[in-house]
């Protein structure tokens, strides 16, 4: 989908992500994210599986041996993430392959959890959303000082956007 100058490629395998608005919330969330790491997102291609937790369970055994639903997946088109533990990875190289990557939201898990929390599915699959393209940019959260840094890029990100801390 081209929206506020990202290119995001949905497939919807899931219908019910229809009455959220998904494509215009992606594209919103990419142009946050990009544009708040100095990137143009004009620049870059991102494809997103809106899918339910059966889809996802399925993709989350096969590529993460985690025979389970969860929120969010990605897929990244290069391993960005920086060998130090809480430096910042690199940033995608201009002019070279514009594709980021993939990413793949399931509908019953984000509904479960923002209504858990109290948020409004919106707010919840936007926060998702920025998460999984900082993975795509080698953001991530399994050492401690990776974890603080892409929390906080997260909370920043969705801050410029008129979103509440998520954590």
């Amino acid at each position: 989908m081209r929206g506020c100058g990202a290119v995001i490629e949905t497939i919807c395998e899931d219908m019910r992500w229809q009455s959220l608005g998904l494509q215009d919330l992606a594209a919103r969330a990419e142009v946050a994210a990009l544009t708040h790491l100095g990137l143009d997102p004009t620049a870059w291609e991102i494809a997103l599986l809106a899918c339910d937790d059966t889809r996802i369970a399925t993709l989350n055994a096969e590529f993460r041996d985690k025979p389970a639903p969860t929120n969010v997946l990605s897929w990244p088109s290069e391993d960005r993430a920086a060998p130090q533990d809480g430096a910042a990875p690199q940033p995608p190289a201009q002019g070279g392959d514009p594709e980021l990557g993939d990413l793949a939201l399931a509908y019953d898990t984000c509904l479960r959890e923002a209504a858990a929390a109290g948020k409004p599915m919106g707010d919840h699959v936007t926060h998702l959303l920025v998460h999984g393209i900082l993975h795509l940019l080698g953001y991530d959260h399994i050492r401690d000082k990776d974890a603080t840094l892409m929390e906080r890029t997260e909370v920043e990100i969705l801050g410029k956007m008129g979103l509440p801390d998520p954590y």
